[in-house]
């Protein structure tokens, strides 16, 4: 991974722990199971998971809708896990807009099918709606 990504040595270590776990169980399980390995083997390495961390969408100072991510990792990276045969653009936007929603710029979209894959996205601030009320 190139060292000069915003939290590089985040995603490169969750890179890492998404292949262990493809490594010890392969494929075919449900996504949950996937992310719990996932927080174990974060948590090994030093990181603070977050699962299942809720995501306020706001328009006009008015919370319009809810999405959870699957895992927040130390406040900077959004994951989120797939157990489909192959990602789509339909995964991708949803990290997207995750990653709208939020403060946070980074996202890394995991897929435990058949062949391991991830995509890391990356919504800059700059392009964010500036009058988002604080992370919830």
């Amino acid at each position: 991974m190139n060292d000069n990504y915003l939290h590089s040595e985040i995603t490169s270590n969750i890179i890492a722990a998404f292949y262990a776990v493809y490594n010890k169980l392969g494929y075919g399980f449900l996504e949950k199971v996937y992310e719990r390995c996932l927080l174990i083997e974060l948590g090994k390495l030093g990181h603070h998971p977050i699962a299942q961390h809720p995501i306020n969408v706001h328009y006009e100072n008015h919370v319009v809708g809810h999405y959870i991510a699957d895992i927040l990792v130390d406040d900077k990276v959004i994951v989120e896990v797939k157990a489909a045969d192959a990602l789509s653009k339909e995964h991708e936007a949803q990290l997207t807009n995750y990653l709208k929603a939020t403060d946070i710029e980074v996202g890394l979209l995991v897929n435990f099918g058949k062949k391991a894959e991830f995509k890391r996205k990356v919504f800059s601030a700059q392009y964010k709606y500036h009058n988002l009320p604080p992370r919830t």
